[in-house]
């Protein structure tokens, strides 16, 4: 019998072979040497293979941040109050937010997801109310999510998708907001990879030696209750996720499903991403990873995801912010393919 988040688990559509052929066959027409732009070169043809077209393009770009509050904020796993997580969708609103900030800079389209917070969010034209309840429940006592939780989740993850490709979007970013999420994310991360707290855990928001061997020790516990529940990837959500990782990953693998590619924001986005992987086969192949986090355990996360950052500034902040800084680099890729001569065009000898 179906359910509410089978969708979940029908398998990625390929990227096409053939445009990516042909914009390989470009790329050795150009001016310059084969290979010289590096990696560069890289992403055009990935981009080319995703967008079913030979001359990609990155101007389009969709953000969609997703907030909601965590119960396990109650374990003192963060340096802020909860109150931080309305008041921070109230910000990215307004225009403050380095999302914000970012999202301006770019031309791209930014919306905010209310999943679920401790204090109300304040009514904006671009936040989404897809209230799910005021928060998870604290993990340590029981799941975080309820049940028939995960579907409203996940779902919201893929009604931001599809509100993009209305737009006819070149790339999705998704971001995230939620006081105690990078707890949440280490759990589900540590529940997916098997591995150990200790391994993965970091400061989150700022947390000093002794906040961060809290948090390592509240998730040892959540991991031991929830032990037998931890077999399936969407278990291991409703255990021990966030209203908002659960969106993330539902929205990722509808991008995969419907062939949108996804720029990966850092430590939280990435632990989605995991979920997306295990839950949708072929989703990896519409996943770019686009940053290094700070955050000591995303660099297990990016291994298990085969794949290396474009970008490692030391950021950690979240929102889909590093995600959102590697959009130049993309634009750069696709015009440098897309504009410069080839060798017949510009009348210079091709080398071998």
């Amino acid at each position: 019998m179906m359910t509410d988040i089978d969708w979940l688990r029908r398998p990625a559509i390929a990227p096409d072979p053939d445009a990516a052929d042909r914009a390989a066959a470009r790329q050795g027409e150009l001016t310059k040497p084969r290979g010289a732009l590096g990696m560069l070169e890289g992403l055009a043809l990935r981009l080319a293979g995703l967008q079913r077209r030979a001359r990609p393009t990155a101007d389009r770009v969709w953000i969609t941040v997703f907030a909601a509050d965590h119960g396990v904020a109650a374990g003192g796993v963060s340096a802020f109050p909860q109150s931080v997580t309305a008041q921070m969708v109230a910000n990215m609103a307004a225009g403050g937010a380095a999302i914000s900030v970012l999202a301006r800079e770019l031309g791209a389209r930014l919306e905010l997801v209310n999943l679920g917070t401790v204090v109300a969010v304040p009514e904006h034209p671009l936040v989404q109310d897809a209230v799910i309840a005021p928060g998870t429940a604290d993990f340590c006592q029981g799941p975080a999510m309820r049940d028939g939780e995960v579907a409203p989740a996940v779902q919201a993850g893929a009604a931001a998708v599809a509100r993009a490709q209305a737009q006819g979007v070149d790339l999705f970013i998704g971001g995230e907001m939620g006081i105690g999420n990078t707890t949440a994310a280490t759990a589900v991360a540590c529940a997916l990879l098997g591995a150990r707290p200790a391994e993965l855990v970091g400061p989150g928001t700022g947390l000093d030696a002794a906040g961060v061997r809290r948090k390592a020790a509240v998730i040892e516990r959540a991991l031991a209750l929830h032990a037998g529940r931890l077999g399936d990837p969407a278990a291991v959500l409703a255990a021990v996720g966030g209203f908002e990782i659960a969106a993330l990953a539902g929205a990722y693998v509808a991008c995969a499903q419907q062939g949108v590619p996804v720029l990966v924001d850092g430590f939280i986005s990435t632990a989605a991403a995991l979920a997306a992987t295990r839950l949708c086969p072929g989703a990896g192949d519409w996943l770019l990873l686009t940053h290094r986090s700070a955050e000591p355990g995303h660099a297990a996360m990016l291994a298990d995801l085969d794949g290396a950052a474009l970008l490692d500034l030391g950021m950690r902040l979240g929102e889909g912010s590093g995600a959102a800084a590697a959009v130049p680099l993309l634009r750069l890729a696709c015009a440098l393919h897309n504009d410069m001569a080839t060798f017949a065009e510009a009348g210079v000898a091709a080398g071998r």
